[in-house]
C-alpha cells in the first residue's frame, strides 16, 4: 500500500432500539430494531457517521453475519476495503458506503443537530411521509391523529388476521379517511392468488381511488403472476421484497416491471450501485424505511431526494414506533 493511500480509522458499536409496541407482518411480530452505528475519519479529520441496519428475513445478511465482517477489520481501512464490500452484505455495503460519502465539515454534535432536524416531519416540509398505521382494528382510530400532525399518506399491513375480516376493516377505514388521503396496502408477500384478487377488487371498487397502491402481494418467486395481475386490475402494484436488493431491481426491471419500486436503501447494497441505476432509468420508486435510526434514515433521506423520479410520499413516516432516539 502506497504512503499516499487515504486511510480512515474506523470504529463500530451495536445498538438495539425496542418498539413501543410489537411490529406485525405476515413474517410474524417484530419487537426489537438492532444494528451498528460505524464511523470512519479520515487523514483531515472529517468523520463520516454509517448504520447497518440488517433484515435478514427481506434479503440481507443477519446482524451476526455484519457484526463479524466489522470485528475482522482493522482499525484502520482504505477505500479499497469500503469498495469491495461483497453483494451478500448488502446493508454492510450501505452503512460503510454511506459513511464515505457523508464526511463533512460538521463534528458530532453539528452532525446530530443536522440529522434532527432534516428527518423530523411536520406538514410544512416539502417532503411528506407516508405513516405507517398499526395492523388491525387498531388503524381505525390511529389515522386521526397522524392526520392531524400532517400526514396525508397511509400504509397499512395486510395478511395478518383473517382476510375476511381485513377487508371489512378496509373498508372502513377507506370511509373514514377524509378526501385527499391516500392508502398503501403492503402484504409483505404475504397473499395467495385468490387473495391478492380480492384484495384488488375491493381496490378497485373504491370510488374515490384511494388506495396508491398494494405492496407485494404475491411471494418473491411469483413474478409472472405480479405481472398478470398488474395487466388484469387498475391499482397500481408495487414490488417491495422482489426488489430489496439491487441486482434484483435491475433483474425486475429488465423483465418488464414498470409499476412501483419500494426501495429500502439502508439493505439495498451499494450506494453507487444504486444512484447509477437510477440515472440510468426512469423508474417509479418510493425510498422506504427499515426502521433504522436517524444516522442511517439522514443517509436514505440523502439518496431519496436526490433519486426520487416522483413526488409520492416517502415511506419514512415511523416516528411514533419508537421513543426519542438516544443512539447519540
Amino acid at each position: 500500500m502506497s504512503a499516499d493511500t487515504p486511510q480512515y480509522c474506523f470504529k463500530f458499536r451495536t445498538y438495539q432500539r425496542r418498539f413501543k409496541q410489537p411490529l406485525q407482518t405476515s413474517h410474524g411480530s417484530w419487537e426489537m430494531r438492532e444494528g451498528i452505528i460505524l464511523s470512519l475519519r479520515d487523514n483531515d479529520g472529517k468523520v463520516g457517521w454509517g448504520e447497518i441496519a440488517p433484515l435478514p428475513w427481506f434479503g440481507s445478511e443477519t446482524l451476526e453475519e455484519a457484526y463479524n465482517f466489522c470485528d475482522r477489520l482493522p482499525q484502520k481501512i482504505t477505500e479499497e476495503t469500503i469498495f469491495s464490500i461483497p453483494d451478500g452484505l448488502s446493508a454492510t455495503q450501505f452503512g460503510f458506503e454511506s459513511a464515505w460519502e457523508g464526511r463533512g465539515e460538521r463534528g458530532r454534535e453539528g452532525e446530530r443537530a443536522r440529522i434532527l432536524n432534516s428527518t423530523h416531519h411536520t406538514p410544512h416540509t416539502t417532503i411528506q411521509y407516508s405513516a405507517l398505521l398499526p395492523t388491525g382494528a387498531a388503524a381505525l382510530q390511529a389515522w386521526e391523529s397522524l392526520w392531524e400532525r400532517g400526514y396525508r399518506t397511509f400504509k397499512w399491513k395486510i395478511g395478518v388476521a383473517a382476510i375476511a375480516q381485513e377487508l371489512k376493516w378496509v373498508e372502513e377505514l377507506m370511509s373514514l379517511l377524509p378526501a385527499g388521503a391516500k392508502l398503501r396496502l403492503d402484504a409483505n408477500g404475504g397473499l395467495n392468488w385468490e387473495e391478492a384478487r380480492s384484495w384488488l377488487e375491493v381496490c378497485d371498487r373504491s370510488q374515490r381511488s384511494q388506495v396508491e397502491f398494494l405492496e407485494q402481494p404475491l411471494a418473491v418467486d411469483r413474478f409472472e403472476a405480479m405481472l398478470e395481475l398488474s395487466r388484469l386490475y387498475s391499482t397500481t402494484l408495487a414490488l417491495d421484497e422482489s426488489v430489496a436488493a439491487i441486482a434484483q431491481l435491475e433483474e425486475c426491471y429488465q423483465q418488464g416491471w414498470r409499476g412501483v419500486f419500494v426501495v429500502k436503501p439502508c439493505i439495498a447494497g451499494s450506494v453507487k450501485s444504486l444512484r447509477r441505476f437510477c440515472q440510468q432509468h426512469e423508474v417509479d420508486l418510493v425510498f422506504s424505511s427499515v426502521f433504522e435510526s436517524k444516522i442511517g434514515r439522514q443517509a436514505a433521506l440523502r439518496l431519496a431526494t436526490e433519486l426520487s423520479q416522483s413526488d409520492r410520499a416517502l415511506g419514512f413516516g415511523i416516528d411514533c414506533w419508537f421513543d426519542d432516539d438516544d443512539l447519540f
